[in-house]
């Protein structure tokens, strides 16, 4: 990202067991993150969460020069109730490598699901999110949820094919929400992501499909962006 480039997103798409997490890394995440993993009932589930936080502040850490503990989070106020828990931001550094604020540090997002972990680094508001598809019963009952457009999209798609063609969906959904900073505190139906009706998608974001395989589904949205999104993406750490 810079100067002449400003709507391209930096993305990471890995796998998380591929993501070193040792002793050395753990010790780098905050009193927060731990609390959060230590909510886990599933011993996988737990190690997918560290293996993201431990790779966000991987890529952080090298974009700005700082060791990853020196990072630190906070959340940005929500749109929609106006408490602390909109879209996270870096909050401060210790070391004083941001001149005790985060101007002209990046926007991210951070996104995990079924083994795989999805970053995303921009100069705008950012949203990432990434899914395994699922299994075709939930696809049934997760579309009564959707926007009536894309149900009726949906609704036109091969049986057999509708797993993925939700999966791509509703990523597109996610990914939007979060780079707004909501979340699904604002019901799926209300906007529409679909394919078939572009400018139906909510003004002024661009949202991407990006690859993730036959058995994943992932996508970008980011603030100010035109028809599509421009990225770069890796899928190592190095």
């Amino acid at each position: 990202m810079n100067a002449q480039d400003p709507g391209t997103v930096e993305l990471w798409l890995l796998e998380a067991a591929a993501v070193p997490v040792g002793p050395a890394e753990l010790a780098g995440l905050d009193e927060e993150e731990h609390r959060r993993a230590g909510r886990f009932v599933r011993d996988a589930d737990r190690a997918v969460y560290l293996a993201a936080h431990v790779a966000l502040r991987h890529v952080l850490g090298r974009r700005l020069g700082l060791a990853p503990a020196e990072l630190v989070f906070g959340r940005e106020p929500c749109p929609g109730c106006a408490e602390p828990h909109g879209r996270p931001r870096l909050a401060g550094d210790p070391a004083g490598a941001l001149g005790g604020a985060t101007a002209g540090a990046p926007q991210f997002s951070l996104s995990h699901g079924g083994g795989r972990v999805l970053i995303g680094l921009a100069d705008a508001p950012v949203g990432v999110d990434v899914e395994p598809l699922p299994a075709a019963d939930s696809v049934e009952v997760l579309a009564t949820t959707l926007h009536p457009v894309e149900r009726a999209e949906l609704a036109d798609v091969r049986p057999a094919d509708r797993p993925g063609a939700f999966a791509r969906l509703w990523t597109r959904k996610e990914a939007y929400l979060k780079g707004l900073g909501i979340g699904l505190a604002r019901p799926p139906a209300a906007d529409y992501l679909g394919t078939a009706e572009p400018a139906r998608r909510p003004a002024g974001w661009a949202v991407t499909d990006v690859p993730a395989g036959s058995r994943h589904a992932a996508a970008v949205a980011l603030a100010g962006g035109g028809a599509a999104v421009g990225y770069r993406l890796r899928h190592s750490l190095g």
